[in-house]
């Protein structure tokens, strides 16, 4: 049971409002486009993006080289500065987030009717610099389980 501030508990954690101007940072979609093009040089097929389930989205479902493993990608996108990066976009995929994948792919994979087929989780990290062209990583096999 969660408990409320007023009954003693710890205060709930609110999200980060969304900007009141109605334009978001065009760099996550960027990305997205950028790691499906990267896949589908490799070989996948993506199936759809921003795949919307009870408990959460996911960034891309693709068909992997195989044509039998059903792979949900999560896509991880930072701009570089002049001073480079502190961390890695793929770093910000910690126990929590890898849970909620399982928990998401698992979902959509009985939705959809793939509980024949292997499934994948993999993360696609997109580094932007300044100028020039994006650094991409693509990670198989990050989320087990």
């Amino acid at each position: 049971m969660l408990r409320r501030w007023w009954l003693g508990g710890a205060p709930a954690r609110r999200r980060p409002e969304a900007p009141t101007d109605g334009r978001r940072d065009p760099i996550g979609p960027a990305g997205e486009r950028v790691a499906a093009r990267r896949l589908r040089r490799q070989g996948y097929r993506v199936i759809a993006r921003n795949v919307r389930a009870k408990s959460g989205e996911v960034d891309l479902v693709c068909l992997a080289p195989d044509k039998r493993t059903i792979v949900f990608v999560e896509v991880k996108t930072r701009r570089v500065g002049a001073d480079g990066l502190l961390r890695r976009p793929e770093s910000n995929v910690g126990a929590r987030k890898q849970e909620k994948l399982r928990r998401l792919a698992r979902e959509i994979a009985r939705k959809r009717g793939w509980t024949d087929r292997p499934l994948r989780i993999d993360v696609v990290a997109v580094e932007w610099p300044a100028r020039g062209r994006p650094v991409v990583r693509h990670t198989e096999r990050a989320v087990r389980g």
